[in-house]
């Protein structure tokens, strides 16, 4: 039962069934680039885990994007904001029911 759950969610993620796969079935394989938390946030703006995950994908923070897609993204900004803690703020929220926002630290 849990594997069948476990093989919708991939297969509604664009993730092919049979891994790993070889690299040979693709024309192109890209090099893996991590940005520079100064290349994509603006000093004088915080923003929401969301926000920098869509960032990072280079889209506009406010796109309009499907769960899944939005949940991905998440995946992989929150290991990226770890690795770049040293260059991160975080705003206390302001009230209860509000998220915490990021920003560049001041250099």
């Amino acid at each position: 039962m849990g594997s069948a759950q476990f093989e919708g969610f991939t297969h509604s993620l664009g993730i092919p069934a049979g891994m790993p796969v070889d690299k040979q079935e693709f024309d192109e394989i890209l090099s893996f680039e991590l940005h520079e938390p100064a290349d994509i946030l603006d000093a004088d703006k915080l923003y929401t885990i969301p926000e920098i995950a869509r960032l990072l994908q280079g889209l506009p923070a406010d796109a309009e994007l499907s769960e899944a897609s939005e949940s991905v993204f998440i995946d992989w900004a929150i290991p990226w904001m770890i690795f770049n803690q040293d260059d991160l703020v975080i705003a206390d929220p302001q009230d209860d029911d509000v998220v915490g926002l990021y920003g560049l630290a001041e250099s």
